[in-house]
């Protein structure tokens, strides 16, 4: 596979930037099999956008020849205050995030931050040593990349995320960086920092978010992606990995699908992102009276009948709760998961 057809993989949807094109490019050139990592919060069910969108994007690392590895921040986790903030339930749920990710993605690595911290002795001095080019207001900026903001209550220890995600980079030695939209910050921070402490600097490539099932929240620009997004916390908004094929066509049926619209719908983001990444086309059944079935290859054609209301919300969720079925059923009967450790989960979020 030469150089322009591994691009084409790591750039194909749902990456949304690349920091930078030339960099990655370079890259590919001078190494076959660069280093890549996502890193995790071990905080809850994994669902459509945090297991499925998240594992299809590795798998097309890997494709590229990429060594990919998922890192379960389990440190971070307990520092935001997930899961309790309990040690022992987040060991036992980066179990079941484990498990999950090799089956969907095989081959990839999967590292476990209390493990980096242990085995690297000088990763407490590298912390510090980068630390200390950080701002206190910088510090607090970046608190969207834990789901919080300078208004909430916060403890000292949270002060500690950004620049813990910054050195687990280092320490790991990567190629390359990979994450949704809502990480980005730490990233740039990285670009910004790493430079002055003559640690390599590498490729930064995130995807897009998937949005909630629910109407999006009136917010502009990248905040209002960030607090509209799929998320754990949100259960009734979101397709969890664990739902029932019932459950999965009750959320469809009910979710914001309003005719015409585009921006932000999440059925077509669906479409986008998940369905059209895994199958080179969608068939829409529809009785002959409204215009018979209708075969999709391409995303932008389907946008376009949507937008010109020539495909109306009910046939689009009808064919999105199809396809999702299909690809989540499979994954839900191999995914171990002890019924007490569900309901741990359930207690928790």
């Amino acid at each position: 596979m030469d150089v322009t057809e591994k691009i084409a993989f790591i750039t194909r949807d749902p990456t949304e930037e690349v920091v930078t094109s030339e960099e990655l490019v370079n890259l590919f050139n001078t190494n076959s099999h660069p280093k890549h990592y996502i890193g995790l919060e071990i905080s809850g069910f994994l669902h459509l956008g945090s297991l499925i969108l998240t594992g299809f994007k590795i798998n097309d690392f890997i494709k590229a020849g990429v060594k990919c590895s998922v890192f379960l921040a389990d440190w971070h986790t307990f520092i935001n205050d997930k899961l309790g903030g309990n040690l022992e339930t987040i060991k036992k749920v980066s179990e079941y995030y484990a498990d999950a990710f090799r089956l969907l993605c095989p081959g990839i690595e999967i590292l476990q931050g209390s493990k980096l911290y242990d085995s690297r002795k000088e990763y407490w001095t590298e912390l510090i040593q980068f630390a200390k080019h950080m701002s206190l207001s910088r510090a607090m900026r970046t608190l969207t990349i834990m789901g919080r903001t300078e208004k909430d209550k916060l403890d000292l220890a949270q002060m500690l995320y950004a620049p813990m995600q910054a050195v687990d980079i280092h320490a790991m030695d990567l190629d390359i960086v990979h994450s949704g939209m809502d990480q980005r910050k730490i990233h740039m921070l990285v670009r910004e920092i790493f430079p002055k402490m003559k640690w390599k600097v590498p490729v930064a490539i995130h995807h897009r978010l998937l949005p909630g099932l629910a109407e999006p929240e009136p917010a502009s620009g990248e905040d209002g992606k960030i607090s509209s997004k799929m998320s754990k916390s949100k259960p009734s908004s979101g397709i969890f990995i664990h739902d029932s094929d019932d459950e999965i066509r009750s959320k469809i049926k009910k979710s914001w699908c309003p005719e015409g619209i585009v921006e932000n719908n999440p059925l077509l983001a669906i479409s986008r992102h998940i369905i059209l990444h895994e199958f080179k086309e969608i068939l829409i059944e529809r009785p002959t009276k409204f215009g018979g079935n209708i075969t999709y290859t391409s995303y932008a054609q389907l946008e376009l009948d949507f937008s010109q209301k020539k495909l109306h919300p009910t046939d689009l969720k009808s064919m999105v709760e199809r396809y999702l079925i299909n690809i989540i059923s499979p994954l839900r009967e191999r995914i171990n998961l002890k019924e007490e450790l569900l309901e741990t989960i359930k207690k928790s979020v």
